[in-house]
Parts: C-alpha cells; structure tokens; sequence
C-alpha cells in the first residue's frame, strides 16, 4: 500500500501521470523532491491565470520559494508522511472553486477522518520506484475528496474547468524533471 493510499483511499477524483527516468532511484527522488516549476514557461502561464483573481483584487502574489514543495508549503500544505528517497505525501483543506483558494494543513492523524462540510480534501504524492537496470519510475498522484454532496457538485465544476491545466502541469513536471537530471542539478 502506499502512504497516499493510508491517507486518501476513497476519492472523488484521482489523477496519476509516471514516466521512467535515466537516473538511480535516490537521484530521481530528489530531482522530483527539488523540481521548480517556475522553469516551465508553460506552467508559469497557467500558475499566473490561476491566480489572476487575486492579482484583479489587489493582492500581491508573495515571492514564490524556490522548489514547487516549499511553495505548497508556504501556502498551507502539510507533510503528511515521508519514506525518504521514496514517496513523500502532502494533503490540505480548501475550496478550490472559490476564486481566491487558501489551503488549510491538517494533521497527519485527523486527515483521513476530516469530513467538515463545504471542503475538499486534497492530498497529493510523488514517488520514486526502481525500474531496470539504472532507471527509475517517477509518478506524481493527486486525490481528491469532497465532504458532502453540495462540495461534490462545486468540485466538479471546478474540475471541469481546470482539470485539464492540472493534469498538463503533472505532464510539464515530469518533462522539467526529466531536464533537471539532464543538466545534472538535480
């Protein structure tokens, strides 16, 4: 079982992408844990028209940390379980079909049992496994579960909407990661 699944095994929505890398496991794994998003101009593009709400209210966008973990971090996720060099699992609160999201981290031993209507629980992993001889398989995972059935049909909406842009920044962080241990900085 994976630490993903001890936090989120039932799911409204769950979105997988993986690809194999030319890397030992331990070096894909922190290429993965250190990925900056910010690389990609295309993810650069949907990161700024998703928070283009905020930007149109006045708010100011916070310099972004460097690595896309520490920039979830900074915005509210929180560590949910850890298997160095392996999977790492993040999971937070939110409404994400409001038009300014806030993520709100609950603690590893309330997340599963969370179930405050008017919420979707998110959680989301990235993981590092052995495949042949020098090569590793990546995989990012995201799953969500909304907390009654009015959040259900926001949720969907939303993801009607945005889906696609989420799924294509999985697709760009696996090309950008796949860079990253090209150009050796990983």
């Amino acid at each position: 079982m994976s630490l993903l699944e001890r936090f989120l095994p039932e799911y409204d929505v769950r979105e997988r992408r993986e690809g194999v890398v030319t890397a030992d496991r331990e070096r894909a794994y922190a290429a993965l844990r250190a990925l900056d998003l910010e690389r990609s101009p295309p993810v650069r593009v949907l990161f700024f028209l998703r928070t283009l709400p905020e930007r149109l209210r006045g708010g100011r966008r916070a310099r972004r940390p460097r690595t896309f973990l520490e920039s979830a971090l900074s915005q509210g996720w929180r560590v949910l379980a850890e298997d160095p060099g392996r999977e790492l699992v993040l999971g937070a609160v939110t409404r994400p079909w409001e038009p300014i999201v806030r993520f709100r981290g609950i603690a590893a031993e309330e997340f599963a049992g969370f179930s405050e209507p008017g919420n979707a629980k998110i959680a989301w992993s990235i993981s590092a496994e052995d495949a042949e001889a020098g090569r590793t398989r990546l995989a990012i995972e995201t799953r969500v579960q909304t907390t009654d059935p009015k959040s259900r049909r926001k949720f969907r909406r939303y993801w009607l909407a945005f889906g696609v842009g989420i799924r294509l920044i999985r697709v760009f962080a696996l090309a950008e990661v796949r860079r990253a241990l090209r150009r050796g900085s990983a």
